[in-house]
């Protein structure tokens, strides 16, 4: 397996004369101009014009050691390089500006003491100044850079927590799956034991209800219409399997039915009212499915008349022996909603059971899809 370890990247350059630069050096050159005025005997364009030189001869040299050499050696830092070149640099150029600009005179600008110390202020204001223009100038620019890379691993950071729980629910979907369908089965397994005449016909009702159910128990996203049509072919099921024992009824918002929510999230539910409120009771029940929509949010519930919730031995009202099921449901609808969703579990007097989602109404998908 081959492996490589890259070098840290330094900041991508900027423009080698771009506007912020020679803005600067443009507002240094001016105050220090103004500076100097009172005991600047010659024009003061003159001074302006030898600042700007000095000062862009400088950031010609700044930006070229910026991009040259490309590679260095592991003990020189690149910035260290700039701000060395841009402090040699200085001698050089306020000797050239100061040939060019006094080419005209006769004397020799190296033999007047004024024009001497004009260009020992200028090379001292060049030696003093400019390098920690450069540095802040680096500075700002990997200070840029680090801020721009934050952003970026945060994206990234999301991506891959985006994926996780993508992954999550994905993991849940495919324990919902086989409990639904063994749950299922084993209803269809008590008829063929009992030697029930109706055994056939639930058979084939459930052989229909499973080729409309199962293409959508791979989808992590469902609407509440599908959903409904399959918690109709369900109970329609169950209803054929114990028609003395077994009523339902369902009433839904008609502008409930594009609601997005999470695949199988009210077929459970329902599988568990009958299951483990209907099936147990000797006298059966009635189970009422209702979606309602309000304030925004989408409300739906699912209630029997069947034995009621389990209760510990401090007669507390709990969950237990109600499957896994609902505690993947609920844990499905945290993950899907963000945190912004409940399933509320109650009691009915004198018994039964009521359970209820709460969750945004949405009509956009809720999962992203898949990335390749």
């Amino acid at each position: 397996m081959n492996s490589s370890v890259s070098a840290p990247s330094f900041p991508k350059p900027q423009p080698l004369m771009g506007w912020r630069r020679v803005r600067v050096v443009l507002i240094v050159s001016v105050v220090v101009g103004l500076i100097w005025l009172p005991i600047f005997q010659s024009s003061w364009v003159l001074l302006l014009f030898r600042l700007l030189f000095v000062g862009l001869v400088q950031l010609l040299i700044y930006g070229l050691f910026e991009r040259w050499p490309q590679r260095l050696p592991l003990w020189l830092a690149r910035w260290v390089l700039q701000v060395a070149a841009v402090a040699i640099v200085v001698p050089f150029a306020t000797v050239f500006i100061y040939s060019l600009t006094t080419f005209s005179t006769p004397a020799v600008w190296s033999l007047d003491d004024k024009k001497m110390l004009g260009f020992g202020l200028l090379t001292a204001v060049g030696l003093l100044v400019s390098p920690w223009i450069a540095m802040s100038a680096l500075y700002r620019h990997i200070n840029g850079h680090a801020q721009r890379q934050a952003l970026s691993f945060e994206l990234e950071r999301s991506e891959f927590a985006r994926d996780a729980l993508d992954s999550r629910l994905r993991l849940l979907q495919t324990q919902v799956e086989p409990h639904f369908l063994f749950n299922t089965l084993a209803n269809v397994r008590e008829l063929v034991d009992s030697g029930s005449p109706q055994a056939s016909a639930v058979l084939n009702s459930l052989i229909a209800y499973l080729r409309a159910a199962v293409p959508n128990l791979n989808n992590a996203s469902s609407t509440l219409g599908r959903e409904l049509e399959l918690v109709r072919a369900y109970l329609e099921l169950m209803h054929m399997r114990m028609p003395d024992r077994m009523q339902f009824s369902i009433d839904v918002d008609e502008a409930a039915l594009k609601i997005q929510c999470p695949s199988m999230s009210l077929l459970t539910l329902v599988e568990n009212s009958v299951r483990h409120g209907i099936d147990p009771s000797e006298d059966g029940g009635q189970i009422d499915v209702t979606v309602r929509l309000k304030d925004g949010r989408c409300l739906a519930q699912v209630s029997d008349t069947g034995i009621g919730l389990a209760q510990d031995a401090h007669g507390n009202q709990g969950s237990k022996g109600l499957g896994t099921g609902l505690t993947n449901l609920r844990e499905r609808m945290q993950l899907v909603f963000s945190g912004d969703a409940q399933l509320s579990l109650t009691a009915r007097v004198p018994h039964g059971f009521n359970a209820e989602l709460n969750f945004p109404a949405q009509f956009e998908s809720l999962v992203s899809g898949s990335k390749s």
